[in-house]
């Protein structure tokens, strides 16, 4: 055991540190300003490899400094239990300020890990970036953190520090564990952490495997796990040469063409980014993505847009006033633009019943061309009136699907010739009648049916159901502003996708049409580039020049 702050000697077989790098070392830790405590919990009566790793690396750093104060304890010693270790092999770092303990100790990779905390400790602060400590300061709840890490894993060091500079920077708030799986395979198994880095805050999985700082912070602030980091923006005006409204596909297509074209764009979102698309669980249909995840097809599309723009998440639009130029007021702050693009999007109108919401995704689908091909040989129901709900079921047959119509009412709102095609194809239709709830434990199984003339009840054993009773586009902003709308309540907008409002535009679901997440891309940028063009030749200008 070492003696309080003795020097001692590396063992026989202990690498050395190469000269210049063991001087950098020294010199670095001779500017450090604090000393730098450490303690080891040992268990009694038991060398094990780990409490023997941490001796030797600290007899190496002592041979280089004499800030480094280490004790050992048993584990069963009243220091254990002052500071609550129950179990060792436990270094704890400079307990009287932080808390941060590590179950293992600096082998192989994990060396890096332990040469940067003992600097942060010694440094007594993170180093963390602006956009780091603007995320962490914002944590007001303690989170305990456990980050799972292995000596021969070359990421955990990363994921490892960005937790050690979180502990440091706010001791008050964040504890700290960091767990070695083959030191501690019995927390190993109780989080079933099997691979490394894996990251917990307060018990919920926060992250697999490393993050840039940034990340790791936004992943502890939502206490789960983080894919974009979105730089948050403290100004209070901003100006720009386009306001985007609407963060799904059409916005950010938008606003990587904009940018593209020379123009300044912001994206403004209410909600979550990517619209609709976060929330389908599988999108088959992109081009050049054979299968994705709809939130991770949305992470791929944001990365890309931020390489460009400026994303404002969590911000809504409150008022936008018409001038030159247009001033746009969100829940945050102001910007003045040159020109709006109205992205808002729509949403599926729902039968809000139950088990509607809770079997979204696993039986109940709002897109037949999204997620037909999983129905293919099984039975569904297409439930709806209207040009989209038989043109769905006609889809749906058409791709090897035995499906029924189900309409409240005792004939169609469908164009004519799409009748005429239900009836050719043979598909049945269960006339004044009404879905009153979607059945099912893990998946759809039956739908309960109402006849809403005789208000006879009855199951039907299926396995899907497709809503198709209309979409809600939301238009609530173009209506304040005089956007004038088409019959159906969408936007309406010319082939340049302007509206009646000279410099502003619309793209996406908010005009009508396919709603596939592909046709909103499209759009975005067909919209942008007509932005572009109309900036560099105004037509309003010659609009009031043909006038006078």
């Amino acid at each position: 055991m070492l003696e309080p702050n003795q020097p001692g000697q590396v063992p026989v077989g202990q690498p050395q540190p190469p000269p210049d790098y063991a001087n950098q070392i020294g010199e670095i830790f001779k500017k450090l300003p604090n000393e730098i405590h450490l303690f080891l919990f040992s268990n009694p009566g038991m060398d094990d490899v780990f409490s023997q790793s941490i001796r030797q690396a600290v007899r190496a750093f002592r041979d280089l400094t004499s800030k480094i104060i280490f004790r050992e304890y048993p584990v069963d010693h009243e220091m254990a239990r002052e500071w609550n270790v129950d179990a060792g092999p436990a270094l704890l770092f400079e307990p009287d300020h932080y808390n941060i303990r590590w179950y293992g100790g600096p082998l192989g990779e994990e060396g890096r890990t332990f040469l940067e905390l003992l600097i942060y400790i010694g440094l007594g602060k993170s180093n963390l970036s602006e956009q780091s400590l603007h995320v962490l300061r914002k944590i007001q709840e303690p989170r305990q953190v456990k980050v799972f890490v292995s000596p021969t894993c070359p990421y955990c060091p990363q994921q490892a520090v960005n937790a050690v500079k979180a502990a440091i920077e706010r001791p008050e708030v964040v504890s700290l564990e960091l767990i070695d799986i083959q030191c501690r395979p019995d927390l190993a198994d109780q989080y079933s952490a099997h691979s490394v880095p894996q990251a917990y805050a307060n018990d919920a999985l926060i992250a697999m495997g490393a993050q840039t700082e940034e990340l790791f912070m936004a992943s502890l602030d939502k206490l789960e796990p983080q894919t974009v980091f979105i730089p948050e923006i403290e100004s209070e005006l901003v100006e720009v040469d386009l306001v985007i409204v609407g963060g799904g596909p059409a916005g950010l297509t938008a606003g990587i063409y904009a940018e593209r074209s020379g123009l300044n764009a912001a994206i403004i979102e209410k909600g979550a980014l990517g619209g609709q698309v976060a929330l389908t669980p599988t999108v088959e249909n992109y081009p050049g993505l054979t299968q994705v995840g709809g939130k991770t097809l949305v992470d791929i599309m944001v990365t890309h847009a931020l390489e460009y723009t400026t994303i404002f998440p969590g911000e809504e639009v409150i008022d936008i006033t018409i001038g030159s130029p247009f001033e746009v007021k969100t829940s945050r702050r102001r910007f003045l633009a040159k020109t709006i693009l109205l992205a808002t999007g729509a949403s599926h109108r729902h039968l809000d019943v139950p088990g509607e919401s809770r079997l979204s995704g696993r039986g109940v689908s709002y897109c037949a061309t999204c997620d037909g091909m999983l129905f293919q040989g099984k039975k569904v129901i297409v439930v709806g009136g209207g040009n989209s709900a038989v043109t769905e079921a006609l889809y749906l047959k058409n791709i090897g699907i035995d499906v029924t119509l189900v309409h409240r009412r005792d004939s169609l709102r469908a164009q004519e010739f799409l009748a005429k095609n239900l009836e050719e194809n043979q598909i049945p239709v269960l006339w004044n009648t009404e879905v009153q709830e979607i059945r099912g434990e893990e998946r759809v199984a039956e739908v309960l049916l109402k006849n809403n003339q005789t208000d006879d009840t009855s199951t039907l054993p299926i396995d899907g159901v497709f809503v198709a009773i209309g979409y809600e586009p939301s238009v609530e902003l173009a209506k304040k502003l005089g956007v004038a709308l088409n019959e159906d309540g969408f936007i309406q907008k010319d082939e340049n996708h302007r509206t009646n409002i000279p410099g502003i535009y619309s793209a996406g679901d908010v005009e009508g049409g396919y709603k596939q997440i592909v046709t909103a891309a499209g759009q975005g940028s067909e919209a942008a580039m007509s932005i572009f063009e109309d900036m560099i030749n105004p037509y309003w200008t010659k609009e009031k020049e043909t006038v006078s």
